[in-house]
């Protein structure tokens, strides 16, 4: 009984040491810079997001942010390195809905982006527009669904690769409507809808930042917004329900992560750090500018993303798996 209770006192205190250490270190972080590691190329919307993120972070953070570009498998070389890093609040990666949800789905990944990974905030979300060439005898969504079932594996869909969120839209498309097109894989959307204002393809499920500027040009149609309710960056334009295909909703969404282990009281600072970068007047302008919406408070906790990724690849997973996309 004695050698029970000596034990008992013993690791008693080795707790109270544990939890008095992670204490210490949550309240004297961050003491040195902050990497904040992006799955794709300077210049690109993640890198973008990033670079605006982290410099208003910085303000209440304490600390540089560096944004550090790893490139390779569609992001999911960046995700890896984070996986594998300490767990103490210096590695932060910046993925979306392609590197946290679809890859997993088409890659054989040697990680689990849901049960690898601690959740800090969505950051900003992006719907698709449903677009087409400009001379496409289509005038609205049900016109397109209806000339597309006329014309069977005939029309042409381009997206900036395969198992890209536009690629997996188009395939949610057709599973909702009934309806068969070619897919055409582009090393970018850039290139992709270079091909769609000069009518060498027919269909684009793309991102705001991309296609906006060409509808408000006139160089394309489009037909829908691939969201619950209208955006603030273009209301005039109807949703996928007002339209007439309800439910084809696709958000094209960013969200920030820590490895597994990371302390909550580190979590919680750079969570708060986000809060704040994304109430800033300036953050949203700018991110308003590339076709970027904030999420409401709310979506903006580690519970709510942790949640939102999981609902997301439920969603996700049938459909890429019901088209057979696959990546070796």
């Amino acid at each position: 009984m004695g050698f029970l209770h000596f034990l008992a006192k013993i690791i008693s205190a080795a707790f109270v040491v544990l939890t008095i250490s992670q204490l210490a270190r949550a309240e004297t972080y961050p003491a040195r810079p902050i990497s904040l590691v992006v799955g794709f190329s300077a210049g690109g919307p993640s890198d973008t997001i990033a670079r605006i993120l982290a410099e208003r972070m910085r303000q209440s953070i304490g600390q540089p942010i560096i944004v550090e570009n790893v490139t390779g498998a569609s992001g999911s070389m960046a995700v890896g390195r984070v996986v594998h890093a300490a767990p103490d609040g210096y590695t932060v990666n910046l993925g979306f809905l392609g590197t946290h949800v679809i890859n997993a789905a088409v890659y054989k990944l040697p990680y689990d982006p849901l049960n690898d990974l601690e959740p800090v905030s969505l950051v900003a979300t992006n719907p698709i527009l449903i677009v087409s060439r400009k001379n496409l005898p289509a005038n609205n969504l049900n016109e397109l669904v209806v000339w597309l079932k006329a014309h069977p594996s005939q029309a042409t869909h381009g997206a900036g690769g395969v198992g890209t969120p536009a690629h997996v839209a188009g395939e949610l498309f057709q599973q909702m409507t009934g309806t068969k097109f070619q897919f055409v894989p582009y090393r970018g959307a850039a290139p992709a809808m270079q091909d769609l204002v000069a009518g060498q393809i027919d269909l684009m499920f793309d991102q705001f930042a991309n296609a906006l500027p060409q509808v408000r040009a006139g160089t394309i149609k489009v037909y829908a917004v691939t969201a619950k309710e209208r955006s603030a960056l273009a209301a005039d334009l109807p949703t996928v329900d007002e339209a007439g295909l309800p439910g084809l909703y696709v958000d094209v969404w960013h969200a920030l992560w820590v490895p597994k282990g990371t302390p909550r009281e580190i979590i919680s600072k750079l969570n708060s750090a986000v809060v704040d970068a994304l109430s800033d007047p300036r953050v949203r302008q700018r991110f308003g500018e590339i076709g970027q919406e904030i999420p409401s408070r709310d979506r903006q906790t580690p519970e709510s993303l942790g949640a939102y990724q999981r609902a997301e690849i439920e969603k996700w997973w049938p459909i890429v798996r019901a088209a057979n996309i696959k990546v070796d």
